[in-house]
């Protein structure tokens, strides 16, 4: 991947070797790595921080799993028992 990407950098600064360029390629590369951090971090941390993931892949798969696992057809307690809902009231608003 490093490969990759310093591969695309190169050639984008040959074809266009300005300052401008290579300033704003080096934006573009920085918010892209900040976005990822972000992104571990809120996961890390707000998510499951006992479960470290490879990548974003991973985490997809992860909350994936965790959501099939959670839903009716796999758990058939959950039918048995449904959630009670409340009624909102109604009330009059005098003016």
């Amino acid at each position: 991947m490093l490969a990759t990407g310093l591969l695309a950098a190169t050639l984008l600064l040959f074809e266009s070797p300005t300052l401008k360029s290579a300033v704003l390629l080096g934006i573009a590369i920085w918010g892209c790595a900040r976005a990822y951090y972000f992104a571990f971090y809120v996961i890390e941390h707000y998510v499951d921080p006992s479960f470290r993931f490879a990548g974003l892949t991973a985490f997809a798969r992860y909350m994936l799993k965790k959501r099939s696992a959670k839903s009716p057809a796999n758990n058939p307690s959950a039918s048995l028992h449904p959630q009670s809902t409340v009624e909102p009231q109604n009330r009059s608003i005098e003016h």
